[in-house]
């Protein structure tokens, strides 16, 4: 049963007394059966039950100096917070997530942990690390227990005023921090729904709604105002911001401009982006239909182009939807750059992994339709820039495959609506350079997430979302301390 709840709403005791023993073997997560959730749009990690918690948590071995704060680039108190799950003190485990970030329930399920705190846990350096994002997750889905006592405990803010461009990860980071500062907070969306690439571009079977909603909720209940179907740069430009009182600009507009694959046939029925493609199914409910009104044509046979969480998620979307699906990728599946748990969900779902290919033309019927993928071999050659091996051409190794959809996820840039509305910020390659402290070209401007570093991680938008707001909260200050003097 998900995270520990029993049949009757309570909560299984685990042993109150901490014993560290690292020796245990690392937990593993509940999943749902494969072909039950193949054709499914509920959750596939289950959660820790109680019992779980309880070994896992004893894993940790409470170092005296923890790496893994260090590498979680929120900085969260995991040595305390496990401690407390040890002790089975659930609610004040959740607490001391609190203390820096509002998103426990949404960080615990797609936060690639792997590459941060549990890279960075000494257990894991003789054994398997901590499943610390597991554990976090538990006192996140715990507290929702207690999240109507919640919504009310918050004074209003009465401070300055600051505007957020965007409502992902990097603003709703920043709101939080903001917010708890005394700051008067609005967060300006340009989609119907709040939530930016959590609600758009990551899965309900990832991340289920009702999670992201709740966590969103306790931003409001703590005074942060959410304006939605509002395009900064045409609704309302920069300055005019600036004329209604803001103190300051955080923008947080994410990259969502995708790539095109530039090959014939591109524009035939049938062949989307992972960006419309993800959109139309994440954030307007596609596989709802007729219920909702907003079908996605997904055809007998789906090739899915690319090889990093986008392509996964698109592709495991096309197999619910009753698609064969495969995964054409370039390189090999060593150099797949999605997270390993979510290629093997997707192998154990049945998705075809076609490797060292690549698309080079699409055909289609007198109707415009899709109906074949010209491919070609590759093999790899000598590291790129990143130090990855370079797909190289095979020289008249071209096949063609049947095919109904095809779905190009080979990444995004930032959507260049604000930059051109705003010409005097500078921007590289599309991405608006800032400072060391998080401040574009323009004053009391500043930027992060995506939109700064291209398509990257939700932890690292986070990351640059709080690092803002303690840059926004310094420069106030130090205006409303100049003032005083002044006076």
């Amino acid at each position: 049963m998900a995270s520990g709840l029993l049949d009757n709403g309570a909560m299984a005791t685990p042993p109150l007394k901490y014993k560290p023993n690292p020796k245990a073997p690392r937990q593993v997560l509940p999943v749902l059966n494969a072909q039950v959730r193949a054709s499914s749009a509920e959750e596939v990690a289950q959660g820790f039950t109680a019992e779980q918690v309880s070994v896992e948590a004893q894993r940790c071995l409470q170092c005296a100096k923890p790496t893994c704060v260090d590498a979680c680039p929120l900085h969260l108190d995991i040595k305390r917070f496990i401690q407390r799950l040890a002790e089975g003190e659930y609610q004040p485990a959740h607490d001391v997530i609190s203390e820096q970030s509002p998103f426990p329930g949404v960080c615990g399920r797609v936060c690639q942990h792997e590459l941060f705190c549990e890279d960075a846990c000494i257990v894991g350096k003789k054994w398997d690390p901590v499943a610390i994002g597991s554990l976090e997750r538990f006192a996140a889905d715990h507290a929702r227990l207690r999240m109507q006592e919640l919504a009310t405990s918050y004074p209003k803010p009465t401070g300055p005023k600051v505007a957020l461009v965007g409502s992902g990860p990097a603003s709703l980071i920043a709101a939080y921090d903001l917010v708890r500062w005394n700051y008067r907070v609005t967060i300006f969306e340009a989609l119907h729904k709040l939530g930016g690439v959590l609600a758009y571009g990551i899965p309900n079977f990832r991340l289920p709604r009702e999670i992201l909603h709740e966590e969103i909720s306790r931003l409001q209940n703590m005074g942060v105002e959410f304006e939605v179907d509002f395009i900064v740069g045409k609704t309302a430009s920069l300055e005019e911001l600036f004329e209604e009182g803001y103190a300051a600009i955080f923008v947080g507009t994410g990259a969502g401009l995708p790539y095109l694959m530039g090959i014939p046939g591109e524009n035939l029925v049938g062949v989307y982006t992972a960006n419309e493609f993800l959109t139309r199914i994440n954030l307007m409910e596609s596989f709802k239909f007729p219920d909702m009104p907003t079908p996605v044509r997904v055809g007998a046979h789906t090739v899915i182009v690319g090889g990093g969480n986008s392509a996964m998620d698109a592709a495991r979307w096309a197999k619910r939807m009753g698609s064969q699906t495969t995964v054409l990728y370039r390189r090999g599946r060593a150099e797949l750059k999605a997270r390993l748990e979510e290629i093997e969900h997707a192998e154990e779902e049945g998705i075809h992994f076609e490797f060292l290919a690549a698309p080079v033309a699409l055909f289609g019927d007198e109707a415009g339709t899709v109906k074949e993928l010209e491919c070609i071999r590759m093999e790899l050659g000598e590291p790129d820039e990143s130090g990855r091996r370079s797909p190289v051409p095979v020289k008249g190794s071209e096949y063609r495959i049947p095919v109904d959809t095809v779905v190009a996820a080979i990444g995004q840039a930032p959507n260049p609506t604000l930059q051109k509305a705003t010409p005097q910020l500078i921007t590289k390659r599309g991405k608006v350079v800032i400072d060391d402290h998080g401040e574009t070209s323009m004053a009391r401007v500043y930027a992060g997430g995506d939109v700064v570093r291209g398509g990257s991680t939700v932890i690292l938008a986070m990351k640059d979302g709080r690092a803002a707001a303690q840059s926004i909260h310094a420069a106030i200050s130090a205006d409303l301390a100049a003032a005083e003097v002044k006076q």
